[in-house]
């Protein structure tokens, strides 16, 4: 943002200068914030916007507001603009009528929602995304406490989403720089050698499950903005070799798929203000036979390691269809008489 006076050139300019001595123009940049969606479609939320404020010129270019008028006006329309984008940013979304709280009332435009505290994060149009379930609701708390959690159990218990949910918490808090997610990209029964592409679009598929957490986060724009700059980053277990992942948010998801080299690499990644979140569910390991999962392995190694918690989630943290507890059920059964 800047500030500068404008000079009169005319006696018409110079009558309004005797009006306002000091025309200014304040320039506001939208930052992490995609302009379609914040001004609206066909620019609505901005055209509500410029009704509120008749006397001053409002001009929106993509990402970059120029507002022309007095500096005492000026000073109150950032203000009321500023709390709109902090809402827009914590909820990924505005409408009208929180444009009109925020303008006519001076208010920040808050929701009065139950239990606010334990929101993660609000969704695509303001979705409300929390822990769930007692289990999940742990790894938020273990989370607050350690830098490191392994969160233990079988599908569909929420285990990446609620990480991913953090991780942009964490991201949209400040609290990280970047947010960092990553698979073993390990063929569960498939050959990754006959997928049709070139390796990014092979590799695609294993990440997928990430993608589509994100995506219920972040809007489109802003997801894709932050891929482009390496605010977020996708990439298979392999590609995080040699690296230090400082002031990050990292998540390894189905780590049962690792090897103890591929786990030891990983978690030595661990660099300053780091956080780091590993999911798996030791009954699926599609490692080849006789090899050990890195992360059977490392739950033993590092049980009681301080700053190290270990959350295992059961059957009653499913939280997709609920036959898909009936699924693992049966499956228990077969598995248990072999």
């Amino acid at each position: 943002m800047r500030t500068f006076d404008c000079k009169a050139t005319n006696s018409k300019s110079n009558s309004v200068n005797q009006i306002y001595p000091h025309l200014n123009e304040r320039i506001i940049e939208l930052r992490d914030i995609a302009p379609k969606e914040f001004w609206g479609a066909q620019d609505t939320h901005l055209e509500t916007i410029k009704k509120y404020y008749p006397r001053l010129k409002i001009i929106a270019r993509d990402t970059t507001l120029k507002v022309f008028g007095e500096k005492t006006e000026l000073d109150e329309f950032e203000t009321r603009f500023n709390r709109l984008m902090s809402y827009f940013t914590r909820y990924n979304s505005i409408d009208n009528h929180v444009i009109d709280r925020v303008i006519l009332d001076g208010s920040k435009g808050e929701q009065t929602l139950p239990n606010q505290d334990l929101i993660l994060v609000h969704g695509i149009g303001g979705k409300i995304i929390k822990a769930i379930t007692p289990n999940q609701q742990k790894m938020v708390d273990y989370m607050q406490k350690n830098d490191m959690l392994f969160a233990v159990g079988p599908a569909g218990t929420g285990k990446t989403y609620t990480g991913v949910a953090m991780a942009v918490r964490a991201l949209k808090e400040k609290q990280v720089k970047r947010i960092v997610l990553t698979r073993p990209a390990v063929e569960a029964g498939e050959n990754l050698g006959f997928l049709p592409g070139d390796m990014k679009e092979k590799l695609d598929p294993y990440m997928q499950p990430l993608y589509d957490a994100l995506r219920d986060m972040l809007p489109p724009q802003t997801l894709e903005d932050y891929i482009f700059k390496g605010i977020i980053q996708i990439a298979p277990l392999a590609f995080m070799r040699g690296r230090t992942l400082d002031n990050a948010f990292v998540i390894l998801d189905e780590a049962q798929n690792t090897t103890h080299s591929q786990m030891k690499m990983f978690l030595t990644r661990m660099g300053k203000n780091a956080k780091f979140i590993i999911t798996g569910d030791p009954g699926q390991v599609d490692l080849p036979a006789r090899t050990l999962s890195g992360l059977k392995e490392a739950l033993l190694i590092l049980k009681d390691v301080d700053g190290i918690g270990i959350i295992y989630l059961d059957d009653k943290d499913i939280v997709r269809h609920r036959l898909v507890k009936k699924i693992i059920d049966a499956y228990k059964s077969i598995e248990n008489t072999d």
